[in-house]
């Protein structure tokens, strides 16, 4: 008797691991971070990372400070230079080191890296990188002139076709003062661009349409405000940054370096004006260090890179942290043993693997791995 109630488990147990598997290939056929954290149970991602490959994200012209991550997704319709699965970094600083000041951005394509854009000297290319799949690059810069918040100039946004030209242009002080991060609900013709103000404390929506050769700018809204912000002589600017949107939930969550918080703001897709900073979702003195970027996980829950400006911990140095969006804390990560590597993060898939990346600004590299579904399978449920 004993032996076929333990057959039966068995069965059922290896019955679920396949429905499971099957159910995890399925969703990262046709990957979303939106889609796919729809898939409750997993346990963590970062628990679950395999593999790394560490690849320079410097450039011939030797600019250094990697901030955004960026993956080019599936579906991609531009026609160039990228390809599905590429992953794009964008930097922030010359080869002076000076910050604001960086002109480029770099493909990482099976573990080889090549420039795909340089812009004008001095541009300074922030955090805030997408793309769309429609066949655009949707970019974010804020420059100085000596890399210091000194001289710190509002900046703009601009989205670059796949040959790496530049398309489009929005300068906007109102919406787009500083735009230090950003994140897209992508429609495929249609897109919401969501912008974090350093500059400003802001959070904007720019509702808009796109071609592989053009964006069309419909409208745009200030959605949250009142973030705390001020420059600081190691992070230049501290104040809102890292963006993830739930397209589910219509949820945009946001990290407040300055209050060294998540917020979460409701509705983000469809409000006509500011509700202010939106509810605390995340505060954690033991876990955050000064938040920055931020992604929605595979799992539904939260990532976070954090910067160490903000109650830092010689302990705890350049950490990821993963939480759920009900607050609790899951799983940590450093990705440098100093203080101050951590920054852009992504989660993209492509050709059946799932890939996690994050750049370390300490050392200019960038490291991938892949998320192991096998394990976050057997862990599902339980």
């Amino acid at each position: 008797m004993r032996h076929l109630l333990a057959t039966d488990s068995t069965r059922r147990s290896s019955l679920r691991r396949k429905t499971v598997t099957a159910l995890f290939g399925a969703a990262l056929a046709a990957f979303t971070p939106n889609a796919f954290a729809q898939m409750p149970g997993y346990q963590n991602v970062l628990q679950h990372l395999a593999n790394p490959t560490t690849v320079s994200t410097v450039p011939s012209n030797g600019d250094v400070n990697p901030y955004g991550v960026a993956f080019v997704p599936v579906g991609f319709q531009g026609t160039g230079l990228l390809k599905q699965g590429d992953i794009l970094v964008s930097n922030y600083n010359n080869n002076q080191n000076l910050q604001g000041t960086g002109t480029t951005i770099v493909d990482i394509r099976n573990g080889q890296q090549t420039l795909f854009y340089q812009g004008q000297p001095g541009i300074g290319l922030t955090t805030g990188l997408q793309v769309l799949k429609a066949g655009l690059v949707i970019v974010g810069n804020m420059p100085t002139t000596d890399g210091t918040s000194a001289t710190v100039q509002p900046g703009s946004l601009f989205a670059i076709d796949a040959s790496g030209k530049v398309v489009w242009t929005l300068v906007e002080t109102q919406f787009v003062n500083g735009p230090w991060d950003l994140t897209v609900n992508d429609m495929g013709a249609t897109a919401q661009i969501f912008v974090a103000n350093v500059l400003s404390g802001t959070i904007s929506r720019l509702d808009v349409s796109v071609t592989s050769e053009n964006v069309t700018l419909n409208d745009v809204v200030l959605i949250a405000s009142g973030y705390g912000h001020r420059g600081d002589p190691a992070a230049l600017e501290v104040g809102p940054t890292g963006l993830a949107y739930d397209a589910f939930r219509d949820t945009l969550y946001v990290s407040a370096s300055f209050e060294n918080s998540i917020y979460a703001i409701p509705h983000a897709g469809k409000v006509t004006a500011s509700i202010g900073k939106g509810f605390v979702a995340y505060h954690d003195q033991a876990h955050l260090h000064g938040p920055l970027g931020l992604i929605l996980a595979p799992n539904g829950d939260l990532i976070v890179a954090n910067s160490d400006v903000i109650n830092p911990d010689p302990n705890q140095p350049s950490e990821l942290v993963e939480f759920t969006p009900a607050g609790k804390f899951v799983a940590e990560m450093p990705v440098d043993p100093i203080q101050g590597g951590s920054f852009g993060l992504k989660i993209g898939g492509v050709a059946g693997v799932l890939t996690f990346a994050a750049v370390d600004d300490n050392q200019s590299n960038i490291t991938i791995w892949t998320i192991d579904g096998n394990q976050l399978c057997l862990s599902f449920g339980n």
